[in-house]
């Protein structure tokens, strides 16, 4: 993976929610993807990236679910973005696109639950729009191993790069 210019990267963390994280997932855990991404924003922030907290609701609904908020871990912090998303992906019908055009990002980085809906969505619309896309495959997992697997080894290597946490890191430095 190359370099990354950290003040154009935003990481963007998808539906970490606690009714989502408490979802039955594979091949992670929610838990597991909630600690891994916790440590991708605090890296991605002492780098002089953006956060993109984004969440889901329900459209329609005056009163959300339980455990609709951000997980505690990952309240946004001064400085980040946080998007509520009532579709899919997180940047049909919000204005994420234009949030990052503002700030100057061209590489968007990805985290979540679960990969083969709000991930992958999120992720083909950024390659759509042009940014450069990045798939952190072990900080995201799906709602069955079988669809995560499909999303990481069919779908994300023709929209963007599939990396690891590491290699991420890696390239932030």
């Amino acid at each position: 993976m190359n370099p990354l210019e950290s003040r154009r990267t935003a990481l963007i963390l998808i539906d970490l929610m606690p009714r989502i994280i408490a979802l039955d997932t594979a091949p992670l855990s929610g838990p597991v993807v909630l600690e891994r991404s916790v440590a991708l924003a605090a890296a991605t922030r002492a780098a002089g990236g953006l956060v993109v907290n984004v969440r889901v609701e329900r459209p329609g609904v005056e009163v959300q679910p339980e455990g609709s908020a951000f997980a505690p871990e990952v309240v946004p912090q001064p400085g980040d973005l946080e998007i509520v998303k009532r579709t899919i992906g997180a940047f049909g019908r919000s204005p994420l696109d234009a949030e990052l055009q503002s700030r100057g990002i061209a590489n968007v980085a990805l985290t979540g639950i679960a990969t083969n809906f709000g991930v992958e969505s999120t992720g083909r619309a950024a390659s759509d729009l042009g940014y450069e896309t990045f798939f952190i495959t072990d900080a995201m997992t799906g709602l069955d191993a079988a669809s995560h697997e499909f999303a990481v080894s069919q779908v994300f290597p023709r929209v963007g790069e599939v990396c690891t946490t590491t290699e991420y890191l890696n390239a932030l430095k």
